[in-house]
């Protein structure tokens, strides 16, 4: 009988996916459930993945016209209440406040001082921004508004897991709005394509791009575009959407405009988002069962040494020859910043801290020790690699090929991960095929299925037996009519099905 392999990480991905899920965020120090329940307390490691997410996506943001602004943590209930579609979709996760002091009684702190107008606490921004943009927006001169926010938000949620679902959770929200429909929707699809090069690019995680169905809209949108990225498990999570809202928030806010002609139009507004969830699909994407591993454009530390002293005086020796090793790596740029570059002193054993970086997924480990040192040499790991011992290479061979080797990292993660997405999404013809397919719930078995769809809501009740959900109708249509593979009607849309996060 062959001896089961060692991991880092237990239990395996597929001995318990949910699990190893939580043992891989505990393993690389990213995050840990709060005192209050539903929340998480986001860690240096892993709140370094989200701001180089920020850095990024803000760059891209900015460059796309957009401004960065910032609105109150809390809407008066009466905003909320003027889009009925909005405040139905989100009524029942809003945390609401009633009151505004505490007060002492009989040695404890109840709530006083009754607010005259409860106060809803972020779930989105539509309606407090509208607001805003029913007074800055006048003329067709002000048109279009172009703005983004980075925020923390407020969603009571049930079922919390670190990152994918929390009650409270970081991201940005752009907002804009617009003189015509045309120019709303243009706007909408373009940041759809933004969070689409951003995944791809950064994260390091293939997506498919569509529109969802009617019944998956944002409350109040009149069209609502998505990413889905496959899980290692083979789960859909949803990694951005963006709305075109057409008129219904601007006629419910006021927002309108003098037109160059004179006369008076309500404005075409859109909002669009990603937030911290991302950093559970890089989880979900790119971990093994030694832990994480972080694409190297969102690694807050791309290159780790660690160095092996055994006696007195190797510390020195091993310090003096990284100082101007690591000022020329800080020198190169990959992705447009200086290489970040982090050298671990802390006084503890060297295969300890090896292993802990290897946990973290930090891209490239490098030890080094006193003969390294006398060879010109050191050891690297490379995180993408299966056998993750150290390759003893020439300290000039390593710097000069340090911005390939991280690009080459990041690919080899892309390439991996699309390969999986191919691989594990299939096409259906038959409802017993596709019953069969999802019947299956086995981790390894699960598959994103590709099959025409009707669009009649009354065909949904097959995918809430099977608990499966149409994540997106993708761009790329071959426009052939077929029949839908839940009623066998005439249909020539494909749509994307899957189990979900």
């Amino acid at each position: 009988m062959s001896k089961a392999k060692k991991t880092a990480v237990t239990p395996t991905r597929e001995e318990n996916f949910p699990e190893w899920y939580q043992q891989v965020i505990k393993a690389a120090d990213m995050a840990e459930n709060s005192p209050v329940r539903g929340c998480m307390v986001i860690k240096p490691w892993g709140y370094g993945i989200w701001e180089a997410i920020h850095r990024d996506l803000d760059r891209r943001i900015k460059e796309t016209g957009h401004e960065n602004c910032y609105f109150p943590l809390f809407i008066p209930l009466s905003f909320l209440e003027k889009e009925a579609a909005h405040v139905e979709g989100f009524a029942k996760e809003m945390a609401v406040v009633t009151h505004h002091r505490l007060v002492a009684e009989d040695g404890k702190l109840v709530p006083s001082g009754k607010l005259e107008e409860p106060l809803v606490v972020r779930p989105t921004s539509e309606t407090i921004i509208g607001d805003a943009f029913s007074r800055w927006i006048q003329s067709y001169r002000d048109l279009p508004m172009l703005v983004n926010q980075w925020a923390n938000v407020v969603r009571w949620e049930m079922r919390p897991r670190i990152f994918l679902r929390t009650a409270e959770f970081l991201w940005q929200e752009g907002h804009t709005a617009h003189a015509n429909a045309e120019e709303a929707m243009e706007e909408t699809l373009r940041m759809l394509e933004v969070y689409r090069t951003m995944s791809e690019e950064v994260l390091a995680m293939p997506v498919i791009v569509g529109e969802k169905p009617a019944h998956e809209r944002f409350p109040g949108a009149d069209k609502t575009y998505s990413i889905e990225a496959m899980m290692q498990d083979g789960k859909a999570l949803q990694a951005g959407t963006s709305h075109f809202l057409g008129q219904h928030f601007s006629k419910a806010q006021n927002i309108r405009f003098q037109t160059a002609q004179g006369g008076e139009e309500f404005c075409y507004t859109t909002s669009w988002g990603v937030s911290t969830r991302l950093i559970g699909g890089v989880i979900m994407s790119h971990a093994d069962d030694n832990g994480l591993r972080v694409p190297p454009r969102i690694a807050p530390k791309q290159i780790v040494f660690v160095p092996i002293t055994r006696a007195e005086g190797d510390e020195q020796l091993i310090n003096d020859y990284l100082a101007p090793l690591v000022k020329e790596l800080q020198a190169q740029r990959y992705a447009g910043e200086p290489i970040s570059v982090h050298v671990d002193r802390r006084p503890l054993a060297p295969p300890d801290k090896r292993w802990e970086w290897i946990k973290k997924g930090a891209p490239i480990i490098c030890e080094v020790g006193p003969r390294d040192v006398a060879g010109g040499n050191l050891a690297m790991i490379r995180r993408d690699a299966e056998e993750l011992k150290g390759k003893i290479i020439s300290r000039e061979e390593f710097v000069a090929g340090a911005v390939a080797t991280l690009e080459g990292i990041q690919n080899t993660l892309f390439e991996q991960a699309s390969a999986a997405l191919k691989a594990r999404t299939i096409r259906a013809e038959t409802l017993d095929e596709f019953v069969a397919i999802f019947a299956d719930d086995d981790t390894a078995s699960r598959k994103f299925v590709r099959a025409k769809w009707s669009g009649d809501a009354a065909t949904l009740a097959k995918l809430d037996e099977l608990k499966v959900t149409i994540r997106n109708i993708p761009f790329d249509q071959d426009g052939a009519m077929g029949k839908c593979i839940l009623s066998g009607q005439p249909a020539d849309q494909e749509v994307i099905f899957a189990k979900s996060y």
